[in-house]
């Protein structure tokens, strides 16, 4: 009996190029892998937390990448990329739906728009522009220029409170922190190690205590210990400070990867869900990590989130709904 003989792939599927593909898909399917694994590992340092900062656009490539291995018919690295995007879907998880307090029933809400404005953005119109659109209750703004900071009234016209931190000397120029409000605002102390500024308001929710926070570049742009100091000197301020916080600003840092965890063991506060993104700008969401956070304690409820209006900087303005927690 004669055995059957299998027919040779033709086309391109023969040709150098679908093997170029193929090698190509592999590594991506193997780095997924990799990077979700010693994320889901618990791994401590600095090599591991900023791998952890990429996890999500590192998913939505392996998607894009599983997606075109199926169209081109490689169905075992297929069903591998598919593996793969799982294991970082489980390390995204935390960022994009966070645990948080069920909201109070017929409890008032109020806005919160977040922005760093990057400190060489002169785009006086288009900050002014984005924060007029987002209609918050309260503005909270990191990174304020030297060419921005004097023109507070033109950004701000709408928030006759207004709290503002001294002027900090960097190697390209000088930045401000600001939290201006619709309601009155009493000045906090504040943290010498961080570039903070820090507010209690008087709600419709009742006393909010407010932080707006910029932390340092990670490892490897500074040492590693430079956040890890800057959140444990931040941790005292929000420990001191009686009733709700509210902390917002641009952590450098994703909520799951190690200064997320450290907010969260130590303040005691959970994160505003991480979806979209919004550092860089420049990039499609998707591909953007968000850096750009907000931290609220137990006695408040997240009950909306988006992106706000662009306002010309390399961050994407964050705008997060809070109420009173349940119980």
């Amino acid at each position: 009996m004669t055995s059957p003989v299998h027919p040779r792939r033709s086309g391109w599927r023969a040709g150098p190029f679908a093997s170029l593909a193929w090698l190509i898909g592999l590594v991506i399917v193997t780095a997924g892998a990799a990077l979700a694994l010693i994320v889901l590992s618990g791994m401590r340092n600095q090599y591991a937390d900023l791998l952890a900062q990429f996890t999500a656009p590192a998913l939505a490539g392996l998607v894009l990448t599983a997606a075109a291995l199926a169209l081109m018919r490689f169905w075992r690295l297929t069903a591998s990329a598919v593996v793969s995007a799982l294991l970082l879907a489980a390390t995204v998880w935390p960022q994009w739906f966070p645990p948080g307090s069920p909201a109070a029933a017929g409890a008032p809400t109020i806005y919160i728009y977040s922005a760093n404005l990057y400190i060489h953005n002169d785009d006086v119109e288009a900050i002014a522009a984005s924060i007029r659109q987002a209609d918050a209750d309260v503005v909270m703004l990191i990174e304020l220029g030297d060419a921005t900071a004097p023109r507070l009234d033109e950004l701000i016209p709408g928030y006759p409170h207004r709290i503002t931190s001294p002027r900090v000397d960097r190697p390209k120029g000088g930045v401000r922190s600001v939290i201006a409000a619709r309601f009155p605002l009493t000045r906090l102390p504040r943290v010498p190690e961080v570039e903070a500024v820090a507010a209690r308001a008087r709600t419709p929710l009742g006393e909010l205590n407010l932080v707006s926070v910029h932390l340092t570049r990670p490892w490897p742009f500074e040492e590693s210990w430079g956040q890890i100091s800057q959140t444990a000197a931040l941790t005292g301020l929000v420990k001191s400070l009686e009733g709700p916080v509210v902390v917002a600003g641009d952590f450098n840092s994703v909520s799951s990867a190690r200064i997320g965890r450290q907010v969260r063991a130590d303040m005691g506060l959970t994160a505003a869900p991480g979806f979209p993104g919004t550092w860089p700008s420049f990039a499609p969401s998707p591909l953007s990590i968000t850096i750009d956070q907000v931290y609220v304690s137990p006695e408040l409820a997240v009950v909306g989130r988006k992106l706000g209006r662009s306002n010309g900087s390399d961050h994407r303005p964050v705008v997060v709904r809070l109420t009173r927690a349940a119980g």
